[in-house]
């Protein structure tokens, strides 16, 4: 009988082997949100990512909330831009390719 011990989980885990992939079904799913509702679905999915104390302090003070946010928005633009396009871009692709995806699949049955 062989046993297993933890450097065999983490090399399991490492191989992709023990773990389904949500961060891409999480993708797929924004990106059939988008597909239906336009990017009103991406604002609904930032603000289900907000904690209820940062929606509490949105509402009481929105013009700083708007400062903040374009100030980080530009912050961003100007250290992380090509990795945020990228990774956008990489977001929109697998999510229109799983719709492809699923489309081909019923289309042979």
């Amino acid at each position: 009988m062989a046993t297993r011990n933890q450097n065999d989980d983490f090399e399991r885990s490492a191989a992709g082997m023990d773990y389904e992939d949500p961060i891409r079904e999480r993708a797929a799913s924004i990106g059939a949100a988008m597909a239906e509702n336009g990017p009103e679905a991406l604002f609904e999915e930032i603000e289900n990512l907000l904690p209820e104390q940062w929606r509490e302090q949105i509402r009481t003070f929105p013009i700083a909330a708007v400062l903040l946010g374009v100030g980080v928005g530009i912050f961003l633009g100007m250290k992380k831009g090509d990795e945020i396009i990228a990774a956008g871009t990489a977001m929109v692709t697998s999510a229109a390719m799983s719709n492809v995806n699923d489309v081909l699949g019923r289309g042979g049955e």
